[in-house]
């Protein structure tokens, strides 16, 4: 069995409230967890009252981010804020020479990290072969937030793709795009171009 959550960013226009209204309306009971709905430099009775909120609801987080991460600090803040929260996994996007120092942060912490795939929008990882030709040599807890439309747009199959690299797939962001380019843009799932029922049956 798969637990189906909801990316954080989704609801980059939403307070918090809606945000759970909303994941309780489509029986929904897992969040990503992103800052603007809980700041890096909450406190600690800040974070408690987020999940007291979230628990009101029905609702866990289960992982924060996407975080970027350009720096060494950055990277230090990002593991220590998953650790307050209470969570053991991070969807990252580092600076690809911090990626050395990920490894290292995973092996202190003990943390799953999934770097966020982002297709032909920002050269930084824009498929799963590029995440993973990146990180197949580092620490197995390392490895890919496979964003199945943005892996489209980028002109791979995310069937094959998650396939290939499932044993390191550790968070996937579901969405239906309309075509294998730059151009192809998100839809309702089943109006766009990718093989559902395929992808389903593959995990």
């Amino acid at each position: 069995k798969f637990k189906v959550g909801m990316a954080g960013y989704t609801f980059v226009r939403f307070d918090l409230q809606m945000t759970l209204e909303t994941l309780q309306a489509c029986d929904v009971k897992y969040l990503c967890i992103k800052d603007f709905h809980l700041p890096f430099k909450s406190t600690d009775a800040e974070i408690a009252a987020f999940h007291a909120k979230c628990a009101e609801y029905g609702v866990t987080g289960y992982a924060v981010g996407p975080i970027y991460m350009k720096t060494k600090e950055e990277v230090d803040n990002a593991f220590e804020y998953a650790k307050r929260v209470g969570v053991k996994l991070i969807v990252g996007v580092p600076n690809v020479e911090l990626l050395p120092y990920v490894d290292q942060k995973v092996k202190e912490y003990d943390f799953h990290y999934a770097i966020h795939l982002h297709g032909p929008d920002i050269e930084l990882f824009p498929d799963a072969d590029d995440v993973w030709n990146h990180v197949k040599d580092l620490d197995p807890r390392i490895c890919m937030c496979l964003d199945i439309g943005h892996d489209t747009r980028n002109g791979k199959d995310p069937v094959a793709d998650l396939k290939k690299y499932h044993s390191r797939v550790f968070d996937v962001h579901i969405k239906d795009v309309t075509g294998t380019t730059k151009e192809g843009y998100s839809v309702e799932i089943g109006r766009g171009i990718i093989d559902f029922p395929a992808f389903v049956k593959m995990l």
